[in-house]
């Protein structure tokens, strides 16, 4: 296995790690008390700072597959399964501690299982899609508002303020989260529309 395709990997193994600084344990009652202290505190700090980590594979794993002549059918695959699985997992995360619209995250869901499907429709006649650049401006968008969002504990401590959905902090995260449900949407379309052939064909 070449080294993009380990960094993708890494960003896979790196989700449950992201997760855990971000959720408070809780298992069948069991709740360590100290533990769910420390994430309530620091936790989401830690948690931006690995899922930053896991967002910059992402950029290494493609450029060093592009200057090396290192692409493949299964670093195309890794790779984008790579961005799904840590973007969705952090926005379930996101909804779990109430910051984020569940309706927006399955918009986001839907979005991605309808590219899923063209992609597995394509795979039939042998061709494996490699992500477009409206799709890599998606996943930006969506990786710049995860990050702000993750962050905003830690600006609300450095500004002495008390966290508000009224804040501007928060607004500002809201924005960034709504430009980037914008964008999932325009990628989509942009994608089925692109790809109608694939449905004419599997009838």
């Amino acid at each position: 296995m070449n080294l993009p395709n380990k960094l993708s990997l890494l960003r896979i193994i790196l989700i449950p790690v992201t997760m855990l600084f971000m959720l408070p344990i809780s298992i069948y009652g069991w709740e360590p008390a100290g533990w769910n202290a420390f994430i309530a505190e620091h936790g989401m700090l830690i948690a931006a700072i690995v899922f930053i980590v896991a967002s910059i594979t992402d950029f290494l794993d493609g450029k060093i597959a592009r200057k090396y002549n290192l692409i493949t059918n299964l670093g195309k695959f890794l790779d984008s399964l790579a961005d799904k699985m840590l973007v969705i997992a952090v926005l379930i995360a996101l909804v779990a501690v109430g910051r984020i619209s569940a309706w927006l995250l399955a918009i986001i869901v839907l979005r991605e299982f309808m590219v899923t499907g063209i992609r597995l429709l394509a795979s039939k006649e042998g061709v494996v899609m490699a992500a477009k650049m409206i799709g890599k401006i998606k996943t930006a968008t969506q990786m710049i508002a995860i990050i702000y969002i993750m962050f905003e504990p830690t600006l609300y401590k450095a500004f002495g303020i008390e966290p508000s959905p009224a804040g501007g902090i928060s607004i500002v995260g809201d924005i960034l989260f709504g430009i980037c449900v914008i964008m999932t949407i325009i990628s989509g379309i942009d994608y089925l529309m692109n790809n109608l052939k694939y449905f004419k064909e599997s009838d």
